[in-house]
């Protein structure tokens, strides 16, 4: 053998390997991760030329990914600092206080019944409740998303599933990078992938990885919006997403792309406890997002609701911290006041939790 080739210290002896080639094969398994950091702690390492850019892709991963989850996580913090402040101020001067009250409720609720999977705790997230798959099984099984040939998809961990089975169905996969804070939005399809890809494609480091970039200007139709939420109601098709409102920039921005329409389903799948029947309608702003459609592990809901859906950006409801940290966001506000020669408002400050970068190759 080379003796070139990597050599790996014996105190790294349980994810030991003899030859860099194997990190290919690490990479894309479940010992990812921990293959990732043994590479990238080992003094000893020694690769080759020939061999570097793999290397390098991996510690590019790697950092991407460690980057993601120490930001998602002051995210959260910034998220909890937020819902206490909000649901300590007056309901009547405080307009969005009470949709703390249910997500905590949610939160709190599935935490000590256990229906939830890691990443735990479930607080200010996306819960990753048990029975995603089951979920989105039915949902797969909907006539709509069987007839369609785009499916947009939010990239948290409960819809991976629903994804996967967009991708190996043959269809078209729109996802935002998380927070939209890479870019805008990626297109994948399963002819655009490696053989065996689908699976890491699902993930934020795969849609970096394998997806297409897209712009505002892409003509794209999208059939069918696939969204997470903490809470929604049944009876009415209102929604409660984890409160950053990133949903509802990525449905106003669709709208203005031309790419959805008011007859665009759009598709929640939750766990049956996060169902719940006092979302006051007649609070829910003008953006937030209702639902056509709802697939839990155990039933289909037709919500046939009546709240109408937004129409596109509202920007007086956008910070202008929301709106710096936004590319997209800026050249679209941009380029409507060039058309129209006007100026567009905006909303009032506020603290927001810090965005990534990925790495400059």
């Amino acid at each position: 053998m080379d003796s070139t080739l990597t050599r790996i210290s014996a105190s790294a002896a349980p994810f030991s390997v003899n030859n860099f080639q194997k990190l290919h094969v690490l990479s894309s398994s479940s010992t990812r991760i921990s293959a990732k950091r043994l590479f990238c702690s080992d003094p000893k390492l020694e690769i080759t030329s020939t061999q570097r850019p793999q290397y390098d892709a991996v510690l590019d991963e790697y950092a991407f990914e460690a980057q993601r989850l120490r930001l998602d996580s002051k995210a959260r913090e910034a998220m909890a600092q937020t819902s206490k402040r909000e649901m300590e101020a007056d309901t009547e001067d405080d307009p969005k206080a009470w949709k703390w009250v249910i997500r905590k409720r949610i939160w709190d609720f599935m935490e000590a019944r256990n229906f939830a999977q890691n990443p735990r705790p479930v607080h200010h997230r996306i819960p990753n409740f048990v029975g995603a798959s089951a979920a989105a099984k039915n949902l797969a099984g909907l006539e709509v998303f069987q007839n369609a040939d785009c499916v947009k998809v939010n990239p948290d961990s409960p819809q991976k599933q629903v994804r996967f089975l967009t991708l190996s169905g043959g269809k078209k996969l729109l996802t935002p990078q998380p927070r939209l804070r890479t870019g805008f939005f990626s297109v994948l399809e399963s002819n655009m992938l490696p053989p065996n890809a689908i699976n890491e494609a699902c993930t934020s480091v795969g849609v970096a990885k394998y997806g297409r970039p897209i712009g505002l200007d892409e003509k794209i139709k999208v059939d069918v919006i696939v969204i997470g939420s903490v809470a929604v109601d049944p009876n009415t098709g209102a929604r409660l997403g984890k409160g950053e409102g990133f949903a509802e920039l990525e449905y106003g921005m669709l709208r203005y792309m031309g790419a959805i329409d008011n007859s665009t389903p759009v598709v929640t799948s939750v766990h049956d406890c996060q169902l719940v029947d006092d979302i006051p309608v007649e609070k829910l702003l003008i953006h937030d997002v209702p639902v056509d459609i709802i697939c839990t592990p155990t039933r289909v809901i037709f919500t046939n609701t009546t709240i109408l859906k937004p129409q596109g950006i509202y920007w007086e409801k956008l910070s202008p911290e929301k709106l710096g940290q936004i590319r997209i966001l800026r050249e679209l506000k941009s380029r409507i006041e060039r058309e129209t020669g006007q100026k567009l408002p905006c909303g009032p400050s506020e603290k927001l939790p810090p965005t990534a970068q990925r790495r400059k190759k």
